[in-house]
């Protein structure tokens, strides 16, 4: 795939959040959201259900306002640059018309709302067929989505999302209900599209394990406040056993692969909450210029 980029430094992130909140009637979801996220990264955002994860990428997308602080993304105020986004939502299998084929539904991200009343341009095929060539499922174009896996279906969604040549990529949950081989092969496509377009990548996701390989870092939600840090300060059983509520080791193998696991030979660490400032000291949160160079 080919794309056209606008010239970036390791001094313009792709998504700067500075004090940032949302609430929704008399609730905060979360607040004072201070981080950025650097370009050419794939960064998982985490946190319990019901913590603001699919909240942090409407907010990018400018489907739902701050209440309080600033965002920016792409350089501009959320929603304006979403020419430049693709975005997966968790719900694609089971919202979008399953009659479709899937060249129909990939095509559904350059034609949107005018599909079925202007023609198809063969440009506009053209880059259909580019996109589901790289995701690998160009042979099932003619096959309607209720005909395909689910793990198809997925690639089908990320070749919608891919389609248009985005900047940055949102995935929420796309992991999710796909048996593992699916999930090795979504998480290949991703580790391509950042390797090879050097794609910024943001994937909400329950369980790390089968992203650490591809992982720079994360966006975690906990006690109220989302913060960013580097996929080795995350990797911390202290604060993954906070995140989560309960007890969490991150364990290497003698190979040096890292993965995270509950542990079952201890009880269930209680769910606590700090302050702010506390918070704040299990890690250094600024944005690390080195890192993005």
């Amino acid at each position: 795939m080919e794309q056209t980029r606008t010239c970036v430094t390791a001094d313009d992130p792709c998504i700067v959040c500075t004090d940032a909140a949302i609430r929704r009637g008399d609730t905060t979801i979360w607040s004072h959201g201070t981080f950025a996220i650097p370009r050419g990264t794939v960064t998982a955002v985490v946190g319990t259900n019901g913590a603001g994860k699919t909240t942090l990428l409407n907010a990018e997308l400018g489907l739902i306002p701050l209440s309080h602080g600033n965002m920016r993304v792409l350089g501009g105020a959320p929603g304006t640059n979403n020419a430049r986004i693709g975005y997966v939502p968790q719900s694609y299998t089971s919202d979008i018309d399953s009659s479709l084929t899937a060249e129909q539904s990939v095509l559904l991200g350059l034609t949107g709302t005018r599909f079925g009343i202007h023609p198809v341009t063969r440009a506009q095929r053209a880059k259909t067929r580019e996109a589901m060539e790289f995701t690998g499922i160009a042979d099932k174009a003619k096959l309607r989505l209720s005909e395909l896996s689910g793990g198809l279906r997925q690639r089908v969604a990320i070749a919608q999302a891919l389609v248009s040549d985005p900047e940055l990529l949102m995935l929420d949950e796309p992991l999710a209900n796909l048996d593992l081989a699916s999930q090795r092969a979504t998480v290949r496509i991703l580790a391509q599209l950042n390797s090879e377009l050097d794609m910024t990548i943001q994937i909400v996701a329950h369980d790390l394990n089968m992203l650490l390989p591809i992982l720079d870092g994360a966006v975690y939600l906990l006690d109220g406040h989302p913060h960013y840090a580097r996929l080795d300060q995350v990797l911390d059983s202290d604060l993954l056993t906070h995140l989560y509520g309960t007890t969490v080791q991150v364990v290497t193998t003698p190979q040096g692969d890292m993965f995270v696991t509950p542990a079952l030979t201890r009880p269930d660490a209680s769910a606590d909450t700090h302050r702010t400032d506390e918070v704040a000291q299990f890690h250094h949160h600024e944005y690390d210029h080195d890192r993005a160079q």
